[in-house]
This record gives structure tokens, sequence and C-alpha cells, in this order.
């Protein structure tokens, strides 16, 4: 008798240590036979080790042929993605992470304000103020401060709604711009390994 398992790969997976992987930790698995989805779960299916770096793509064909051959009597049917692609996450040093990201915060702070004067310059914003404020009251002013800080104050908050975000807090569930690039960019990485990266030996025994 044949028993259907359902088989969904996952389409990433971050380890902190080399190790052995078992389907349970890259896929999802269904049966109605809980005992057969317990042992396929079980199922070691590739050690990482120093030469595989920090990076391993398994495809799922070659699992369904993996399984297949350890248990005759089970048919394999694969839904959704094909791949699953395995990061290594080496630790990192508490420090040096703040170090990089004070350097890094302090580079973007840098050139943000130079490209926001650098626009206004380009622009004429002083200018505008200028005029604007000789439409509304009659009177020239080189300083029109009453528009300028205002409008200093709406720059910011309007860039801080843009990017959803103040530190860890986000003002809606809606992904900022920077997510969705973010994520566009992952999206692509991956395709790239997908392609580039599937060769591996699978169903390689643990040391």
């Amino acid at each position: 008798m044949t028993n259907v398992v359902y088989l969904r790969m996952k389409k990433n997976v971050n380890l902190h240590e080399m190790r052995e992987i078992y389907l349970k930790d890259i896929a999802y698995v269904s049966t109605p036979d809980s005992s057969l989805k317990s042992k396929l779960e079980r199922t070691p299916i590739y050690r990482i080790t120093k030469k595989d770096k920090n990076l391993v793509v398994i495809d799922s064909i070659l699992i369904i042929e993996h399984l297949t051959r350890l248990h005759e009597s089970v048919e394999i049917q694969l839904v959704g993605t094909n791949q699953t692609i395995i990061r290594v996450m080496q630790p990192k040093n508490s420090k040096s992470s703040i170090l990089v990201i004070t350097c890094v915060w302090i580079l973007l702070f840098i050139g943000t304000s130079m490209t926001i004067m650098n626009f206004h310059y380009d622009v004429s914003m002083q200018e505008v103020h200028q005029k604007l404020h000789y439409l509304l009251t009659g009177e020239k002013s080189e300083f029109p401060l009453w528009i300028q800080i205002p409008y200093s104050f709406g720059l910011g908050l309007g860039t801080l709604l843009f990017f959803n975000h103040w530190f860890n807090k986000r003002f809606n569930e809606e992904p900022s711009p920077l997510e969705v690039e973010i994520f566009n960019y992952q999206q692509d990485l991956d395709n790239y390994l997908n392609h580039k990266e599937n060769k591996m030996n699978i169903g390689k025994p643990a040391d």
C-alpha cells in the first residue's frame, strides 16, 4: 500500500552552527499516518561542514529521490517552492556590532544631510520661502523663520511617516518602502542562488 506524503520546502532556513540537517528542518511534512510523519521528519538529509562555508541550497528533487530510496512505499507530492536555502549565521561580537552600527549611522546622517541641503540649494528653496513670505506679508525678509522652522520639522516628520518607523516602533502594519526594497533584493538574491548554487550531495551520513 502506497502512502501519500505532501512535502512543502521552506524557502529560507538560518542556522547558528554546522550540524546535521533533518527533513523537519527544511520542509513541512503532511500525511495521515502520524508514525510515518514522525519517521520522515527525523530522516537525516545533509550534514553541513566547513567546505560548505555558510551557504547550502537543497533541491526538492534530490530529497524526493532520497526519501523514496529509504521508504519504497511512500509517494511524495511536492507543494510550493522547489529549493531551500540554508544559511549558517556566524556569531557576532556585540561590541563590534555596536561600533559598526554607530559608524553606519554617522555616515548615513552626514550623507542624508548633505543630500537634503544640496537639493534645497539646487531648487533655491530659500528664495522660495522669501517670495512666499513677501506674498503673504507684503514685507521682504532674508530669513523668514516662521516658514523655515515649521518646514524643517515637517520634513523630518514626513520622512518618519514615509519610512513608517521610529526606532523599533512601527506606526502601522504596512511595510515601509525600504522594507519592500530589501525584500525584493532578497528575492533576487535567492533566485540567483537557486540557479547558481544548486549543487550538493544529499543524504550524506553524519560523521
